[in-house]
Protein backbone atom coordinates (compact mmCIF):
# COMPACT_ATOMS: atom_id res chain seq x y z
CA UNK A 1 0.00 0.00 0.00
CA UNK A 2 2.60 2.49 0.88
CA UNK A 3 3.99 2.04 -2.68
CA UNK A 4 1.02 2.76 -4.28
CA UNK A 5 0.48 5.91 -2.21
CA UNK A 6 3.66 6.86 -2.67
CA UNK A 7 3.25 6.57 -6.34
CA UNK A 8 0.02 8.54 -6.63
CA UNK A 9 1.06 11.03 -4.59
CA UNK A 10 4.33 11.93 -6.66
CA UNK A 11 2.36 11.34 -10.01
CA UNK A 12 -0.52 13.82 -8.24
CA UNK A 13 2.09 16.35 -8.15
CA UNK A 14 3.66 15.94 -11.40
CA UNK A 15 0.23 16.18 -12.86
CA UNK A 16 0.03 19.63 -11.00
CA UNK A 17 2.41 21.73 -13.16
CA UNK A 18 0.28 23.04 -15.33
CA UNK A 19 1.80 23.90 -18.54
CA UNK A 20 -0.06 27.31 -19.26
CA UNK A 21 0.43 28.36 -16.06
CA UNK A 22 3.98 27.41 -15.27
CA UNK A 23 5.02 28.88 -18.90
CA UNK A 24 2.38 31.93 -17.69
CA UNK A 25 4.33 32.86 -15.55
CA UNK A 26 7.56 33.74 -17.62
CA UNK A 27 5.48 35.55 -19.77
CA UNK A 28 3.52 37.69 -16.97
CA UNK A 29 0.31 36.26 -17.56
CA UNK A 30 -2.23 33.81 -16.15
CA UNK A 31 -4.60 32.42 -18.97
CA UNK A 32 -7.48 31.84 -16.23
CA UNK A 33 -7.94 35.48 -16.33
CA UNK A 34 -8.34 35.56 -20.37
CA UNK A 35 -10.11 34.61 -22.86
CA UNK A 36 -12.40 30.90 -21.65
CA UNK A 37 -10.51 30.93 -18.34
CA UNK A 38 -9.44 27.50 -18.87
CA UNK A 39 -5.63 26.87 -17.82
CA UNK A 40 -5.56 24.53 -21.27
CA UNK A 41 -4.33 24.18 -24.25
CA UNK A 42 -7.32 25.19 -26.53
CA UNK A 43 -7.62 28.94 -24.53
CA UNK A 44 -3.38 29.08 -24.81
CA UNK A 45 -3.98 28.85 -28.21
CA UNK A 46 -6.58 31.48 -28.76
CA UNK A 47 -5.13 34.29 -26.05
CA UNK A 48 -1.34 33.83 -26.16
CA UNK A 49 -0.82 32.18 -30.17
CA UNK A 50 0.44 28.91 -31.61
CA UNK A 51 3.80 28.34 -30.11
CA UNK A 52 2.37 29.13 -26.81
CA UNK A 53 0.25 26.45 -27.20
CA UNK A 54 2.42 24.06 -28.58
CA UNK A 55 4.78 24.27 -25.72
CA UNK A 56 1.32 23.84 -23.48
CA UNK A 57 0.86 20.56 -24.84
CA UNK A 58 3.59 19.15 -25.15
CA UNK A 59 3.89 19.55 -21.08
CA UNK A 60 0.47 18.50 -20.35
CA UNK A 61 1.00 15.30 -22.74
CA UNK A 62 4.60 14.53 -21.38
CA UNK A 63 3.69 14.50 -17.77
CA UNK A 64 1.24 12.14 -18.19
CA UNK A 65 3.34 9.87 -20.25
CA UNK A 66 5.90 10.30 -17.53
CA UNK A 67 3.51 9.60 -14.75
CA UNK A 68 2.80 6.38 -16.65
CA UNK A 69 6.40 5.06 -17.89
CA UNK A 70 8.46 6.51 -15.20
CA UNK A 71 6.49 7.14 -11.87
CA UNK A 72 4.46 3.41 -12.10
CA UNK A 73 7.72 1.20 -12.36
CA UNK A 74 10.25 3.21 -10.13
CA UNK A 75 11.46 0.59 -7.99
CA UNK A 76 10.39 1.83 -4.96
CA UNK A 77 9.36 -0.28 -1.88
CA UNK A 78 8.74 -4.19 -1.63
CA UNK A 79 6.32 -5.24 -3.63
CA UNK A 80 2.48 -5.19 -2.48
CA UNK A 81 0.10 -7.02 -4.66
CA UNK A 82 -0.88 -4.58 -7.22
CA UNK A 83 -0.24 -5.33 -10.46
CA UNK A 84 1.53 -3.36 -12.96
CA UNK A 85 -1.46 -2.33 -14.97
CA UNK A 86 -3.00 -0.81 -11.67
CA UNK A 87 -0.25 0.77 -11.11
CA UNK A 88 0.00 2.69 -14.28
CA UNK A 89 -3.73 3.48 -14.20
CA UNK A 90 -3.64 4.66 -10.79
CA UNK A 91 -0.58 7.16 -11.14
CA UNK A 92 -2.73 8.23 -15.04
CA UNK A 93 -5.84 9.50 -13.08
CA UNK A 94 -3.86 10.73 -10.62
CA UNK A 95 -1.40 12.90 -13.12
CA UNK A 96 -5.14 13.65 -14.69
CA UNK A 97 -6.33 14.71 -11.49
CA UNK A 98 -3.40 16.94 -11.06
CA UNK A 99 -4.07 18.53 -13.84
CA UNK A 100 -7.85 19.34 -12.97
CA UNK A 101 -7.04 20.43 -9.26
CA UNK A 102 -3.47 21.43 -9.34
CA UNK A 103 -1.86 21.95 -6.10
CA UNK A 104 0.82 24.73 -7.15
CA UNK A 105 -2.18 26.60 -8.06
CA UNK A 106 -5.19 26.97 -6.28
CA UNK A 107 -6.70 23.57 -7.14
CA UNK A 108 -7.54 25.60 -10.66
CA UNK A 109 -6.35 23.45 -13.77
CA UNK A 110 -7.22 23.02 -17.32
CA UNK A 111 -9.80 20.15 -18.13
CA UNK A 112 -6.76 17.10 -18.42
CA UNK A 113 -7.61 16.27 -22.11
CA UNK A 114 -3.84 17.09 -22.63
CA UNK A 115 -3.17 14.44 -19.80
CA UNK A 116 -5.20 11.90 -20.79
CA UNK A 117 -3.50 11.44 -24.24
CA UNK A 118 -0.41 11.40 -22.70
CA UNK A 119 -0.84 8.59 -20.01
CA UNK A 120 -3.18 6.54 -23.01
CA UNK A 121 0.08 6.69 -25.15
CA UNK A 122 1.18 4.34 -23.10
CA UNK A 123 -1.28 2.66 -21.76
CA UNK A 124 -3.33 1.94 -25.18
CA UNK A 125 -1.36 3.47 -27.97
CA UNK A 126 -3.79 2.43 -30.88
CA UNK A 127 -6.62 3.92 -28.15
CA UNK A 128 -4.92 6.96 -28.09
CA UNK A 129 -4.90 7.27 -31.77
CA UNK A 130 -8.54 6.47 -32.26
CA UNK A 131 -9.35 9.15 -29.76
CA UNK A 132 -7.46 11.63 -31.58
CA UNK A 133 -8.76 10.45 -34.93
CA UNK A 134 -12.42 10.66 -33.28
CA UNK A 135 -11.40 14.19 -31.85
CA UNK A 136 -10.30 15.22 -35.59
CA UNK A 137 -13.61 14.05 -37.26
CA UNK A 138 -15.83 15.72 -34.68
CA UNK A 139 -13.67 18.76 -35.36
CA UNK A 140 -13.75 19.80 -38.42
CA UNK A 141 -17.19 18.48 -38.80
CA UNK A 142 -18.35 21.14 -35.97
CA UNK A 143 -15.61 23.45 -35.30
CA UNK A 144 -16.68 22.90 -31.31
CA UNK A 145 -13.40 21.70 -29.81
CA UNK A 146 -14.94 21.01 -26.07
CA UNK A 147 -18.01 18.52 -27.95
CA UNK A 148 -15.05 17.25 -29.84
CA UNK A 149 -12.79 16.49 -26.60
CA UNK A 150 -15.84 14.69 -24.61
CA UNK A 151 -17.35 13.11 -27.55
CA UNK A 152 -13.50 11.74 -27.98
CA UNK A 153 -13.24 10.75 -24.24
CA UNK A 154 -16.72 8.65 -24.41
CA UNK A 155 -15.26 6.61 -28.03
CA UNK A 156 -12.19 5.49 -24.96
CA UNK A 157 -13.92 2.48 -23.88
CA UNK A 158 -16.06 1.85 -26.93
CA UNK A 159 -12.48 1.99 -28.92
CA UNK A 160 -10.67 -0.56 -26.20
CA UNK A 161 -13.60 -3.44 -26.57
CA UNK A 162 -13.27 -2.83 -30.68
CA UNK A 163 -9.89 -3.63 -30.25
CA UNK A 164 -10.13 -6.32 -27.79
CA UNK A 165 -9.01 -5.04 -24.53
CA UNK A 166 -10.87 -6.30 -22.55
CA UNK A 167 -8.53 -5.97 -18.99
CA UNK A 168 -11.09 -4.58 -16.35
CA UNK A 169 -8.35 -2.43 -15.35
CA UNK A 170 -8.10 -0.55 -18.50
CA UNK A 171 -12.17 -0.73 -19.25
CA UNK A 172 -12.63 1.07 -15.97
CA UNK A 173 -9.97 3.75 -17.04
CA UNK A 174 -11.68 4.74 -19.69
CA UNK A 175 -15.27 5.08 -18.67
CA UNK A 176 -13.72 6.75 -15.64
CA UNK A 177 -11.74 9.09 -17.83
CA UNK A 178 -14.96 9.72 -20.16
CA UNK A 179 -17.21 10.41 -17.15
CA UNK A 180 -14.61 12.85 -16.27
CA UNK A 181 -13.90 14.90 -19.56
CA UNK A 182 -17.88 15.06 -19.58
CA UNK A 183 -17.79 16.63 -16.22
CA UNK A 184 -14.88 18.63 -16.83
CA UNK A 185 -16.62 20.65 -20.34
CA UNK A 186 -19.79 20.99 -18.51
CA UNK A 187 -19.35 24.66 -19.14
CA UNK A 188 -19.24 23.71 -22.51
CA UNK A 189 -22.28 21.67 -22.83
CA UNK A 190 -23.83 24.72 -21.02
CA UNK A 191 -22.76 27.05 -23.75
CA UNK A 192 -23.74 24.68 -26.64
CA UNK A 193 -26.73 24.60 -24.93
CA UNK A 194 -26.89 28.26 -24.78
CA UNK A 195 -25.54 28.94 -28.52
CA UNK A 196 -22.73 30.70 -27.24
CA UNK A 197 -19.70 28.43 -27.03
CA UNK A 198 -16.80 29.30 -29.23
CA UNK A 199 -16.21 27.77 -32.32
CA UNK A 200 -13.63 27.41 -34.90
CA UNK A 201 -14.93 28.46 -38.13
CA UNK A 202 -11.41 27.98 -39.96
CA UNK A 203 -11.32 24.27 -39.77
CA UNK A 204 -14.70 23.73 -40.37
CA UNK A 205 -15.05 21.51 -43.78
CA UNK A 206 -17.94 23.95 -44.34
CA UNK A 207 -15.73 26.61 -44.81
CA UNK A 208 -13.10 25.00 -46.91
CA UNK A 209 -15.36 25.13 -49.98
CA UNK A 210 -15.45 28.69 -49.94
Amino acid sequence: MLELISKIVLAYLLGSISGSLLLGRFRGVDIRTQGSGNAGGTNALRTQGFWFALAVVIVDIGKGVLAVAVIAPLPWFATTGWSPEWLMISCGLAAIAGHIWPVYFSFRGGKGAGTVVGVLAVLAPWVMLGMLLTWLLVLVLTGYVGLATMLAAAAIPLLMLMLGLHLPALLIFGGLVALLMVWTHRGNIQRLQQGTENRFDRIRIHNWRR
